[in-house]
């Protein structure tokens, strides 16, 4: 496990990009459905248990919630889309606010999509993948609550939707996780060392020599 995670730390939240940490660095943002399980993903991946703020109630998060990794990484959890029972004008304006933030924002370097493994590639979803490869944009995949499925049955979800985007010409990489078991945070960790590049390696390597 890579310790620089666990050091992670809440920033602010910003119903807009005024307010928000310098343009500076680099981020990686956490996308997905508001049921997906974004927030119990962050709280897993820093083995904190309640950086992120979770909830029963789908469409908790409806601003952009930061947090510093160190002090040139952050992540950065997104306004879920979908289930939230809000009024129609609300969610526009959710989805006004990610466009603005995925569009603008200089220091994004890479996006997480969570997927619930059982409801995987909806609309949402595959607008988010258009988006990365009409940008460039590196794509990590996490497919989640992995343990409400046989591993069979989860591994065989994995190897449909790595089919289902065979051509989709960025850096994407995908998983299975699960927050509840604690399975595949290794792999995160090292897919987000990636992500944030050499960087992060060599704090990491400062972290330990301390």
């Amino acid at each position: 496990m890579n310790p620089i995670y666990t050091q992670a730390k809440f920033i602010n939240s910003s119903p807009h990009l005024k307010n928000t940490p310098a343009d500076q660095g680099k981020e990686i943002a956490f996308a997905g459905r508001s049921n997906a399980g974004k927030s119990s993903a962050i709280n897993t991946l820093t083995r904190q248990n309640a950086l992120a703020r979770t909830s029963k109630t789908p469409g908790r998060t409806q601003m952009l919630n930061f947090f510093e990794i160190n002090t040139e990484r952050r992540f950065v959890d997104l306004p879920g889309y979908g289930y939230a029972k809000v009024p129609i004008d609300v969610k526009q304006e959710w989805h006004k606010l990610m466009e603005t933030y995925l569009t603008h924002r200089k220091s994004l370097c890479a996006i997480i999509l969570v997927m619930d493994v059982r409801h995987p590639l909806t609309e949402f979803d595959w607008q988010m993948i258009e988006w990365c490869k009409h940008t460039d944009l590196p794509l990590h995949i996490l497919l989640t609550k992995a343990d409400k499925l046989t591993y069979g049955a989860a591994k065989n979800t994995l190897l449909q939707v790595q089919k289902a985007l065979t051509d989709i010409d960025i850096p994407l990489t995908m998983q299975l996780f699960s927050a509840l078991k604690k399975t595949g945070i290794d792999e995160v960790h090292e897919a987000l060392d990636q992500l944030f590049g050499r960087e992060t390696e060599l704090v990491e390597e400062q972290l330990q020599a301390d």
